[in-house]
């Protein structure tokens, strides 16, 4: 059975209630349980944090043993190259996911530091993305 980390990084703990035009109205407490049906194949966890550090203490983690991460990484997503070293230093892939499409937003969202690092990019799906990004992790 493959092992997979879906990481959330800050503010993704709001999901249902923060700005629900674009995030959508279900909270990711909630979505996990159809991710886990989806996927019966798959041990999925799951881990979230508003602190960059305690993100790459996690994939430093689970980054040599599991098979992949799914790392929505929020806002650290346009800002953090210690996200990206920490990527380019795992043996697993990890697959970058938005729930909206980071294109049609500001344009400081327009840009990923931690993209060239990951096997793929997953944007504008809503929480679909997810589902897009684990079954790329699972076939790789």
């Amino acid at each position: 059975m493959k092992k997979i980390l879906i990481l959330n990084g800050p503010n993704l703990n709001l999901l249902g209630v923060r700005e629900p035009g674009i995030y959508g109205t279900c909270s990711f407490d909630d979505y996990l349980p159809v991710l886990r049906s989806r996927f019966p194949e798959v041990e999925l966890h799951y881990y979230q944090s508003n602190v960059e550090g305690e993100l790459i203490n996690k994939m430093q983690e689970v980054g040599f043993t599991f098979d992949g991460i799914v790392l929505n990484a929020g806002a650290y997503t346009h800002t953090s190259v210690a996200l990206l070293d920490c990527i380019r230093s795992l043996r697993c892939p990890v697959v970058e996911v938005h729930i909206s499409n980071v294109h049609q937003r500001e344009e400081f969202r327009h840009h990923s530091m931690i993209s060239a690092g990951c096997k793929g990019v997953v944007c504008g799906f809503g929480l679909k993305g997810y589902e897009l990004a684990i079954e790329g992790v699972s076939n790789s």
